[in-house]
């Protein structure tokens, strides 16, 4: 069984928020929600300024607190993958998962359940890329099985150095920031 994950190569992307569109578009995503963002990271002491434009999500962690913390079994890990999904009619929108999650990759849907990044489920279990992926002009976004020596994504994480978001949080995130 796979387990997807997402590199995002932050020299290539330009924060053109196709991706956020391309989410929002094939996930039905209402108005004023978004399942993805980009986010501008400025670091240093002027005039030596860095700047990290990236994407962020969910980061369907290894360790999901999430997961762990729902109290009906809506918020779960899917086999195929090892994807974090919530089953929307099984959610009572305790939002036990929202206070657990160290990314704030979730939010109540207006209909009253929990709703988040899939990594298009509906499209990677056909073999697809996430939308988000597929649409990218700078092509700085890639998804693969990381379990796979051969993937692009497992490839990427051997040649190049990066980073994830809050390691120290203890969730072991598959999504990697190239530097």
């Amino acid at each position: 069984m796979p387990r997807f994950g997402m590199v995002i190569d932050t020299r290539k992307c330009v924060g053109c928020m196709d991706c956020v569109v391309a989410c929002q578009t094939e996930n039905d995503v209402p108005v004023g929600f978004c399942r993805d963002w980009i986010k501008t990271e400025v670091r240093g002491e002027f005039p030596n300024l860095t700047a990290e434009i990236r994407s962020e999500r969910c980061n369907h962690c290894d360790n999901p607190p999430c997961v762990q913390c729902c109290p009906t079994g809506a918020s779960h890990v899917e086999d195929f993958g090892k994807v974090v999904l919530v089953t929307a009619n099984m959610c009572i929108g305790c939002k036990a998962c929202i206070a657990s999650c160290p990314y704030d990759a979730r939010y109540v849907h207006p209909d009253g359940y929990v709703d988040k990044c899939t990594f298009c489920y509906h499209r990677t279990k056909d073999g697809k890329d996430p939308a988000c992926v597929s649409v990218c002009p700078t092509h700085c976004m890639y998804f693969g099985d990381l379990d796979d020596p051969a993937s692009t994504v497992s490839k990427l994480l051997r040649t190049r150095q990066h980073h994830t978001l809050l390691p120290e949080a203890g969730t072991k995130p598959r999504i990697f920031y190239m530097t």
